[in-house]
C-alpha cells in the first residue's frame, strides 16, 4: 500500500523517542514498540483526518504491509532456527563445542575465534548474527564468557564488516541509493569510502583489542563478565525456556564436528549462490559479479539458500544415519519456536520504522534541518556523522538512513565542497552503522541478541558504552578529516585514520582504570 506522509514537524520524532525511552525504563521491548507505533499512528490519523477509527486501521494495515514485505526474512529466520535445532539434535554443536574446548584454551582465544568468525561471514549481517551465535555460543559458555559479551562480539562484527565489504547486501544497499546522475558510479564511491569509514574500522579494532588484552572491559560489560565468571549468566534468563526445550531433545552421541561444519558451509555457499541468482548473474546478459550483488534482494536470496540447506541436511543426515526421519521432522516445531521472539520484535521494529519513514517523514524532517543550518563545510563530515547517528538510532535502520542522507550529501558536496564528497559519504555510512548498532529497535541488534540467546535490553545496555567510545573517537576523526580535506583525499585519509586509531587506543587504556573493577564490585547478591 502507498502511504501519503503528513508533515507534522517536530512531532515526527515522537514515535522513536517514545519507544526508546519506554524500552529503557520498562525493560519491555514489545510493549515499548507497540506504544511507539501507536503514538505515531495517532499523530498520523488525526493529521490526516481519519479520526479514532483510523488509528487502529492504520496500525493494523501498516503492520500487515511491513510483515508482507519482509516475509522472506521471517522465512529465513524460521529455516535457520530449524537448521540449528537439527544440527543440535544430530550432535554437531556438542561435537564442535568439545573440539573447540580442547583447542581453545582460554577466554581470550574463544573471544578472538568469535570475532574472527564474524569477520569471515561478511555477506549479510542477518546471516552473520545468527550463524556466529549458533556456532560460538556453546564455546563461549564453556569459558564462562557472558552472553552480553558474545552478543557484542556478534553485533560488532556484523554490520561493521558488511559495510566495508564490496560483496555484501549492505554494499548493494548503499549503491542502490547512489544517484545515477552523480559524477562516479555507486560501486566506485563505495570502494573509495571504505578507508574513511571510521566507525566500522575502529569497531573491528576494538573487538580484537577487547578480546586480546587482559582487563580491557569496563562499565556494564565488565559487570556482566564478572558475573559470568561466577557462573551467573544474567543476560539469558528470559530465553532459558527456549534453550531448555532444545536441550531436552535427545542429542545423538554419534555427532561429529563435520555435522556442524558441513551444513553451515553449505548454507554459506547456497546463500551466496542465491544472492547471485536473485541478482540476475545467470539470467541477465552482461551482468557482472558486482552487478549481481548490487541488484540482489537479500531476504528472498537468504530464504532460498536456507531452504536449500535444509534439503541438503535432510539427505546428509539420513545418509549419515545420525537422525531418523521422525527425529528430523521433530526439530521443526522447536526450531521455529526458538525464532518467534525475534520475529515478533522484528515485525514491530519494521512497523515503527514504517511509521517514521512512510507516515510522518521523520528522516526528511531531520535532513531538512541539516540543509538549512548553513554550517561551514569543514565541519560537514562531523555534522553528517552526528545526524546519521541520531537518525539511524531513532529509526532503527541504517539502510533507511542511507536512502535519506546519501542523495542530500551528494547534492550539498557537489555544490559546496567536492573535495569532501567521499569523506562525507563515509561519515554517513559510519553514523548509520553506529545508530543501527546501538538502537534497541534495530533488527541487527535484535538478531545479535537472538544469536547469542541474550536478554535484548541487557545486550543494548552493555554494548552502548563501547559503541559510544568508538563514536566519540570517530567524531574527532571526522573533524580532522574536514580540516585536512584540502590536502587531498589520500593525505587526509592517512592523517585521519592515524589520529583516530591512536586516540581509540589511548581511550581504551584509560577507561578501564576509571570504570574498571574498582567501580564494579560484583557478587552473587547483585
Amino acid at each position: 500500500m502507498e502511504w501519503e506522509a503528513v508533515s507534522v514537524g517536530i512531532l515526527s520524532i515522537l514515535p522513536p523517542v517514545v519507544a526508546i525511552v519506554l524500552a529503557l525504563i520498562t525493560k519491555e521491548v514489545v510493549f515499548s514498540l507497540v506504544l511507539g507505533i501507536l503514538s505515531g499512528t495517532v499523530i498520523y490519523s488525526f493529521a490526516h483526518g481519519d479520526g479514532v477509527v483510523g488509528i487502529f486501521d492504520t496500525t493494523s494495515t501498516l503492520m500487515a504491509d511491513k510483515l508482507a514485505g519482509n516475509t522472506s526474512m521471517i522465512l529465513f529466520l524460521c529455516f535457520l532456527g530449524i537448521l540449528v535445532a537439527i544440527i543440535n539434535k544430530a550432535g554437531g554443536s556438542k561435537a564442535y563445542g568439545d573440539w573447540a574446548v580442547e583447542r581453545l584454551k582460554s577466554r581470550r582465544s574463544a573471544s578472538v575465534a568469535t570475532g574472527g568468525l564474524g569477520i569471515l561471514i561478511f555477506i549479510d549481517d542477518y546471516f552473520n548474527c545468527l550463524t556466529v551465535g549458533t556456532v560460538m555460543r556453546p564455546v563461549t559458555d564453556r569459558f564462562n564468557i557472558s552472553r552480553e559479551k558474545l552478543a557484542y562480539l556478534i553485533d560488532a562484527t556484523a554490520a561493521p564488516i558488511c559495510i566495508i565489504a564490496p560483496i555484501s547486501s549492505w554494499a548493494a544497499s548503499v549503491m542502490s541509493y547512489y544517484p545515477e546522475s552523480a559524477d562516479m558510479s555507486g560501486m566506485t564511491a563505495f570502494i573509495r569510502s571504505i578507508p574513511m569509514n571510521l566507525y566500522a574500522i575502529l569497531t573491528i579494532i576494538m573487538v580484537f583489542y577487547i578480546a586480546i588484552k587482559k582487563n580491557a572491559d569496563y562499565g556494564p560489560m565488565l559487570k556482566a563478565e564478572l558475573l559470568a565468571e561466577q557462573g551467573i549468566q544474567a543476560g539469558k534468563e528470559e530465553i532459558e525456556d527456549l534453550e531448555e526445550e532444545l536441550v531436552r531433545q535427545k542429542t545423538n552421541n554419534k555427532g561429529r564436528i563435520y555435522d556442524l561444519v558441513i551444513p553451515i558451509c553449505v548454507l554459506i555457499v547456497l546463500c551466496i549462490l542465491s544472492m547471485l541468482h536473485v541478482g540476475g548473474y545467470w539470467t541477465e546478459e552482461g551482468s557482472t559479479l558486482f552487478d549481481a550483488f548490487g541488484n540482489t534482494d537479500a531476504g528472498p536470496a537468504l530464504s532460498l539458500g536456507a531452504f536449500g540447506a535444509l534439503i541438503f541436511s535432510f539427505i546428509y543426515f539420513m545418509c549419515r544415519r545420525v537422525l531418523s526421519f521422525r527425529d528430523f521432522f521433530e526439530c521443526i516445531g522447536p526450531g521455529v519456536k526458538s525464532m518467534v521472539p525475534a520475529c515478533i520484535i522484528l515485525t514491530l521494529a519494521w512497523a515503527i520504522s514504517g511509521v517514521c519513514r512512510d507516515l510522518l517523514g521523520t528522516g526528511p524532517y531531520v535532513a531538512h534541518l541539516v540543509e538549512i543550518s548553513g554550517v561551514p563545510v569543514q565541519i560537514l563530515p562531523a555534522l553528517i556523522f552526528v545526524v546519521a547517528c541520531l537518525l539511524a538510532f531513532s529509526t532503527g535502520t541504517a539502510w533507511g538512513t542511507f536512502g535519506i542522507l546519501i542523495p542530500i550529501i551528494i547534492a550539498i558536496c557537489e555544490a559546496a565542497a567536492p573535495e569532501l564528497l567521499i569523506t562525507t559519504l563515509s561519515a554517513t555510512l559510519a553514523g548509520s552503522v553506529f545508530g543501527d548498532h546501538t538502537s534497541p529497535i534495530s533488527d541487527t541488534t535484535i538478531l545479535a541478541s537472538t544469536g547469542a540467546q541474550c536478554n535484548h535490553l541487557k545486550h543494548v545496555g552493555t554494548q552502548v558504552p563501547y559503541a559510544v567510545t568508538v563514536a566519540g573517537c570517530c567524531l574527532i576523526g571526522y573533524i580532522v578529516a574536514g580540516l585536512t580535506g584540502g590536502l587531498g583525499f589520500g593525505i587526509s585519509t592517512v592523517i585521519t585514520l592515524g589520529v583516530s586509531i591512536v586516540l581509540l587506543l589511548v581511550v581504551l587504556n584509560i577507561l578501564p582504570k576509571i570504570f574498571g573493577k574498582n567501580r564494579y564490585q560484583v557478587n552473587e547478591a547483585n
